[in-house]
């Protein structure tokens, strides 16, 4: 028996998990992950307090993870200016399952949820796994979201949930804050629906926050992640901010004590070093920006980015120079935007490494 021969629900049938190779090569720049360990001091807090934590294991986590969300609260309070209480905020392991909880909630059967492609590949999978129809619109050529086509595709698709990336993952494009003002309003014009800002990689961005638009709008909701810009993607910790009855809502759906007490611990530890791990995004937003200038000088076609990634190319082949740089020991990301591929910002060895792969690939390969 093989996948095709099970009785999977008609929406799944023909997908493919969403994920990247994982390949044995010296310079891994396909994952958007942070280049930078963790620091010796922040190693040992995180020891410190999954120890104290390792003491009550036998009994279950604090299901609402109070100490954490005041935490999260104070920190995103901090950082954008905008006073957020912890009733406003929620976590989860990672920001798909922030994702998914806010599908199970306001999505499933009977309800769409509308994104503008290209765009993070989960929004589309984590639809479909919660029964939630999904339908998107185009970007434009430059790969930012026109507001008129936007606007008529609310129009015609009245979505339940509507998704704003931004920065936008693959293509590293922000979306202005008088889009998401429109695109709000717009929705909120045709039914209530539940509008999704997905700011993962917005610590990286060259534009402020659009977490003060909570203000005044109750069915607004921003997600983040401390896989990027804290250097944690193994711990697996996502978050939102949101009115607090929407807070209260995705609790209906939640997994009972869903938060273990050692990831409560962990991100809590890291949250204390917030000022030194946010040191290292500064230096990779000054790297992203030397890939975006070096690989324009090559002849390349790159876009803005706000993220710690770079979309470039355009290729006629980009599967084919994918392979030249990885047969140079560069792993970056064909992720199916014709033409096009994308590299995460490493350290400085690591990008140099990249663009030497660059390089010497457009000597190997036409262009045009």
């Amino acid at each position: 028996m093989n996948l095709d021969d099970l009785p999977v629900r008609d929406e799944l049938r023909g997908k493919s998990p969403y994920g990247a190779p994982q390949l044995d090569v010296p310079v891994l720049l396909n994952t958007n992950e942070n280049p930078y360990p963790l620091p010796e001091p922040l190693v040992r807090r995180i020891a410190e307090r999954v120890a104290e934590a390792a003491r009550h294991l036998n009994r279950y986590p604090d299901r609402d993870a109070v100490e954490l969300r005041e935490a999260l609260a104070g920190y995103l309070t901090s950082s954008t200016g905008h006073a957020v209480g912890r009733e406003q905020v929620w976590a989860a392991n990672g920001s798909n399952e922030i994702l998914q909880q806010l599908l199970q909630t306001f999505g499933g059967p009977g309800r769409t949820a509308l994104g503008f492609a290209p765009t993070y590949q989960m929004h589309d999978l984590i639809a479909r796994g919660t029964g939630t129809h999904w339908t998107q619109g185009p970007r434009g050529d430059d790969f930012t979201v026109d507001l008129d086509v936007a606007l008529a595709a609310i129009a015609v698709q009245r979505p339940d949930v509507l998704f704003v990336c931004s920065p936008n993952n693959p293509t590293g494009t922000a979306v202005p804050r008088e889009t998401v003002l429109a695109l709000y309003e717009a929705a909120q014009a045709v039914k209530p629906t539940i509008v999704i800002v997905d700011e993962a990689y917005t610590e990286f961005s060259h534009q402020p926050s659009l977490l003060p638009l909570l203000e005044g709008r109750p069915l607004l909701v921003v997600t983040r992640t401390m896989s990027k810009a804290f250097g944690a993607a193994g711990l697996r910790l996502g978050y939102l901010a949101a009115d607090p009855a929407v807070v209260d809502a995705v609790q209906l759906v939640r997994l009972p004590y869903h938060l273990s007490a050692v990831t409560q611990a962990t991100a809590l530890a890291a949250l204390e070093f917030t000022d030194t791990l946010l040191g290292y995004v500064e230096r990779l937003k000054a790297e992203r920006d030397r890939i975006v200038t070096e690989l324009r000088a090559l002849g390349l076609e790159v876009t803005d980015s706000d993220a710690n990634f770079v979309q470039f190319g355009v290729f006629p082949n980009s599967h084919a120079m994918w392979q030249a740089i990885l047969d140079k020991g560069v792993l970056v990301r064909d992720n199916g935007v014709p033409g096009r591929l994308r590299v995460t910002a490493g350290t400085p060895a690591e990008n140099d490494a990249f663009l030497d792969a660059v390089r010497t690939s457009l000597k190997e390969l036409p262009t045009s």
